[in-house]
């Protein structure tokens, strides 16, 4: 099993999904970790999420903000979270990501929160 060192300090990891074609697709994403897995959350209608649910194997890699490689590549699967454990990953992601994670969710406080599906990344 891959080590998940090489991720201890980075903010985002470039996830790389495929779609039906077997063509990659990659999406820098920030992230955590929680239980021994690279964690994450996106709209539940993305992109992302629809290829993960027709194939859950994943490439992942630590990047910049702007998708720049940073590190070795790993492969992983994905599976969904569950509700104790998503709201868990979240208390984890603000405190990660502090004030840069308030002022993203700065727009929705007057509003309904958006629902976000939680995912997490098992390296093999």
């Amino acid at each position: 099993m891959a080590n998940l060192d090489s991720f201890k300090k980075e903010q985002y990891l470039n996830l790389e999904t495929f779609r039906k074609t077997d063509v990659g697709v990659k999406t820098p994403v920030w992230f955590v970790e929680f239980n021994n897995e690279l964690c994450f959350t996106t709209e539940p209608q993305s992109g992302k999420v629809k290829r993960m649910h027709n194939n859950p194997t994943v490439k992942i890699a630590p990047c910049k903000m702007d998708g720049t490689v940073t590190g070795e590549w790993h492969s992983g699967v994905i599976r969904f979270l569950q509700k104790d454990e998503a709201q868990a990953v979240e208390k984890i992601y603000s405190k990660k990501y502090g004030l840069m994670k308030a002022l993203f969710d700065l727009p929705n406080i007057f509003k309904k929160k958006p629902e976000r599906t939680f995912i997490a990344i098992k390296l093999i």
